[in-house]
């Protein structure tokens, strides 16, 4: 059934003629000045897409014809400040890494400038507050349990060359025997030097079993943690007789630990930042209370 036309008032809008369920569409356009403020938009996006980088291309973005670059204006900037720091930075890197502290200038920048250094590239496994994550083996930085040492100049050894990696051959390395996987120690052997463990951390623990577990102990791993397990820094091997634990120290963590051994692995970021930085980031390290 089609819908009767509306009829036409006095001064009323044409309608467009088309109708749908009895409802006419009214010819009523928008304002001329919304048009041509529209159009105006228009020719600006093509201007603009023309003028500065806008179309994404294979290995880069259309550069316009006004040349203008984010990446070069950030370059920039980053070079004025680099060379408004380079007598500082000279500074630094000539200085005694024992002596940096010394200096109230020198050590507010290398602060500072290790702040940054760290929130950047190592807060990803140590954590934000240098707090590490435990269980997963990126250690605390704010204690005293230090595998390879807490001085400065072990930090900064540390950061430049990292931990067993393959990319530095002056990488600190250590490898831990999978004494359960290369069947160097049978389950109840196993079992033993868990509880002997657990015995010298001062956590509860089987005394029967922990009392074997202290020869199985004194013969295959107090040779990297010493005979009271107080470990050893020259080889990375932690302390087991307290109770900071790098990936954990339940029955089942260090079950696991014994079993399979574990391979925690750092890079060297010597090839990633420049000497100052990484002397910005061991004093910051140090500083933050686990230093020695």
């Amino acid at each position: 059934m089609c819908a009767k036309p509306l009829k036409k008032e006095p001064r009323q809008v044409e309608t467009t003629g088309h109708a749908w369920d009895g409802i006419e569409e009214y010819n009523n356009p928008l304002p001329r000045w919304w048009v041509w403020v529209f159009y105006a938009t228009i020719v600006w996006g093509i201007g603009y897409t023309i003028a500065y980088p806008a179309w994404p291309l294979v290995t880069q973005a259309t550069p316009g014809l006004l040349g203008a670059s984010t990446r070069a204006d950030v370059a920039a900037e980053i070079a004025a400040v680099d060379a408004a720091n380079a007598d500082i930075k000279a500074r630094l890197v000539a200085a005694d890494l024992n002596a940096i502290g010394a200096d109230p200038e020198l050590a507010a920048f290398a602060e500072r400038a290790g702040a940054a250094v760290f929130r950047t590239n190592c807060a990803q496994c140590h954590g934000s507050g240098a707090a590490g994550v435990v269980g997963k083996g990126y250690p605390n930085l704010l204690d005293d349990d230090w595998l390879w040492g807490g001085t400065m100049e072990d930090i900064h050894l540390t950061i430049t060359h990292g931990i067993r990696n393959t990319t530095d051959p002056d990488a600190r390395y250590s490898e831990m025997p999978k004494f359960g996987v290369d069947g160097i120690l049978d389950a109840t052997q196993i079992s033993q030097v868990v509880e002997h463990v657990l015995a010298i951390s001062g956590q509860e623990h089987d005394a029967a079993l922990a009392a074997d577990g202290a020869t199985v102990f004194a013969e295959n791993c107090a040779a990297c943690h010493m005979e009271d397990g107080s470990g050893d820094r020259a080889q990375g091997a932690p302390r087991l007789n307290d109770q900071i634990w790098l990936y954990g120290g339940t029955r089942e963590a260090i079950t696991q630990t014994v079993t399979y051994s574990r391979f925690g692995v750092m890079p060297n970021w010597n090839t990633r930042l420049s000497e100052d930085e990484i002397r910005a980031a061991a004093f910051y390290v140090h500083g933050r209370g686990g230093g020695e």
